[in-house]
Order: C-alpha cells, then sequence, then structure tokens
C-alpha cells in the first residue's frame, strides 16, 4: 500500500485594507455644502453645541448630549431665545415675542427677547425662571429653578441687572435692579439681591449680603438660636422708659401745683 501524505499550507492572513481616503471629488462636495451654509446657521450651531456642552459639565443627572438636546426645557428656553433675540435686533418685536412666549408656554421659562446672554448659560430644571429685558448675561453662568432677574418701579432704559462669567443664582434667588453681580460670584438660594456683588463672592439673606469674599469669610456667622433679639420686645422697653419718664414729670409738676396752693 502507498502512503499519500499532502501538505496544507496555512492560509496567509490577508493583507489589511488601508483606510480609502477621501476622494478629491468628496472633499468637494464638502468644502461646496459648507460655503452653501449660511453663517447666521454656523454661528448658531456652534452656540447649541456649547450650551450641550455646558449642560453635560454642570448636570451629573445628564447621560448624553443627545438627552440634554431633547429632553432639556433649559436648553430649548435658550435656543427659542437665540431665535427671538435675532428677531428683536431686526426689530422685528411682535415676531420675537411670540417666539420667546411660545417658549415660555411649552418650558416654563421666560427670557425676554431684548435680554443680551453670552455662551454656555445652564438653566437648570428652569420652571419660573425670568430674565428681563436689559438684563446682560456674561459667559458660562447658571440659573436654577425659580430666578427672577428683573427690574424695580417704572425706570426705563437700563434697569435690569448684569451678571458677569461664571455667576451662579441659586433655586429661586431674586436678583432686582440696574447693579452688576461681579464675575465667578454665587447668589444663595432664596436670597433677594438689591444692589452690586462684587467680583468673587457669595451673597446670602434678605436684603443679601455679603458673607464671603475671594474664598473667606467676611464676618462670622452666628448661629446662636436661642439669644435672638426680639424688636417687638425691645420696641415695648422704649415705650415703658418714655413712660416712666412722663410719669416722674406729672409727679413734679403735681408737687409743684401742691406747693403753690399752700
Amino acid at each position: 500500500m502507498f502512503e499519500i501524505k499532502i501538505k496544507l499550507d496555512k492560509k496567509k492572513a490577508a493583507p489589511k485594507k488601508e483606510k480609502s481616503q477621501p476622494s478629491k471629488v468628496g472633499k468637494c462636495i464638502k468644502e461646496t455644502a459648507k460655503k452653501l451654509v449660511p453663517e447666521p446657521v454656523k454661528a448658531f450651531a456652534r452656540e447649541a453645541s456649547e450650551d450641550i456642552d455646558a449642560i453635560c459639565e454642570r448636570d451629573p443627572a445628564v447621560k448624553s448630549r443627545t438627552e440634554a438636546a431633547l429632553l432639556y426645557s433649559g436648553f430649548h428656553a435658550i435656543m427659542a431665545y437665540r431665535v427671538a433675540h435675532k428677531l428683536y435686533e431686526n426689530e422685528h418685536f411682535t415676531s420675537a415675542r411670540f417666539v420667546s412666549q411660545s417658549a415660555r408656554f411649552l418650558t416654563g421659562i421666560e427670557i425676554h427677547p431684548g435680554a443680551t446672554i453670552g455662551k454656555g448659560l445652564f438653566i437648570d430644571h428652569g420652571s419660573g425662571v425670568v430674565i428681563g429685558e436689559t438684563t446682560i448675561i456674561g459667559d458660562n453662568c447658571t440659573l436654577y429653578q425659580g430666578v427672577t432677574l428683573g427690574g424695580t418701579g417704572k425706570d426705563t432704559g437700563k434697569r435690569h441687572p448684569t451678571l458677569g462669567d461664571n455667576v451662579m443664582v441659586g433655586a429661586g434667588a431674586k436678583v432686582l435692579g440696574n447693579f452688576t453681580v461681579g464675575s465667578n460670584s454665587k447668589i444663595a438660594a432664596g436670597a433677594v439681591v438689591l444692589g452690586p456683588v462684587p467680583e468673587n463672592c457669595t451673597a446670602v439673606g434678605i436684603p443679601a449680603h455679603i458673607v464671603r469674599k475671594e474664598g473667606k469669610k467676611v464676618d462670622p456667622i452666628d448661629l446662636d438660636q436661642v439669644h435672638i433679639p426680639d424688636p417687638v420686645s425691645q420696641e415695648l422697653c422704649n415705650v415703658n422708659r418714655r413712660m416712666l419718664a412722663l410719669e416722674k414729670k406729672i409727679a413734679a409738676l403735681e408737687e409743684k401745683d401742691d406747693d403753690s396752693n399752700e
């Protein structure tokens, strides 16, 4: 019997295909498409991307850029504002207000189209936020629900606050009037700010006062909840002192009358 041995060569690994380089035609098409897109549309897309970046950086609850773009009412309100603001700048005031009020109906956030807002604004939750006509907001600011950036009285011209860059305004805070909140400052939740706040400060209270500046406490906070002055009691004490003084005067006058009668 004959033994037949057959040798099988191992399959040679197929050479990796080199990534196909985009053709010149493809490059031309892309460049032509970019040129056809109007510059305002490009600017709008850049602003939208920056606003989504702000949400992803500052909200730990967000899971993806898609979620931020589709499901965040603050982002929708800002995008509507961008459109309304362009209309407002071109003096289409009624159309601008229509867009802003439609966004208010859908999101619960009212941004006047005349306001000036920088890039990277993050409105977290957003319900009840109001931003007035002459408000100026710098870059990378954060507003929480219930914030009001409003005016006082019926003044004309600049009557709303100006926020610097990287300002945080806590939930329910009210910033009312024509003054500046400096860059990198924080307004505590529920505070009512009626005057200017310097840079790198923290303001709390009603009316708000500065408690931190450059990361250091301005005044130690007194947490004594027992020995608190009672304004009503103080007024009663003042009245009592005055009554005693009047009683002494009356008694002295009565003594004089008695002496004169004798």
